[in-house]
């Protein structure tokens, strides 16, 4: 029974892999290797062009009872896996949750959810990075910015405007 419930796990695993491959082929999915402690897959999420922007750590579960327990562990291993997001796919649901919620730090999804909160999750993710991109090198800009204004060039080239208008 045991090597029973782990094989309908392991489909489960499969399963959701091949549905995030399928939907998103730009981002990189691979599966967590067996006795490696961690979710089931890491998605990788990348750009249009090809530039990763965050990752998404994926535990799928197929049991009778919820178990509390998924979620600290979940969270744990993806604090390991420096993962942006954490996403549990289960096929029973915590009682306070229907399809789809975020607890404690995990976003839980049921079977058919999965695909609508990963592409949620993978949008955010992306949105993100750029963000992060357009801020890089600001600092830099506005020093470059204000030193020009108040520096001499700038001050000489006003005051030429100025002499130009009043004559």
């Amino acid at each position: 029974e045991q090597g029973s419930q782990q094989a309908q796990g392991e489909v489960l695993e499969v399963e959701l892999e091949g549905l995030l491959r399928a939907q998103f082929p730009l981002d990189q999915i691979e599966p967590v290797p067996k006795g490696v402690h961690g979710g089931d897959v890491l998605q990788r999420v990348r750009n249009d062009l090809g530039q990763i922007c965050g990752t998404i750590l994926w535990e799928s579960k197929r049991t009778k009872t919820w178990q509390d327990g998924w979620l600290t562990k979940l969270r744990d291993d993806g604090r390991a896996a420096k993962a942006d997001a954490v996403g549990l796919m289960s096929v029973t649901m915590p009682s306070d949750i229907c399809t789809f919620g975020h607890r404690d730090g995990v976003w839980v999804t049921s079977r058919d959810c999965v695909m609508g909160v990963a592409t949620a999750l993978r949008s955010a993710l992306i949105q993100v990075a750029e963000a992060r991109r357009a801020m890089q090198g600001q600092q830099g800009k506005m020093e470059l910015v204000y030193h020009y204004l108040a520096g001499p060039q700038f001050r000489q080239r006003v005051e030429a405007i100025v002499e130009a208008f009043t004559a």
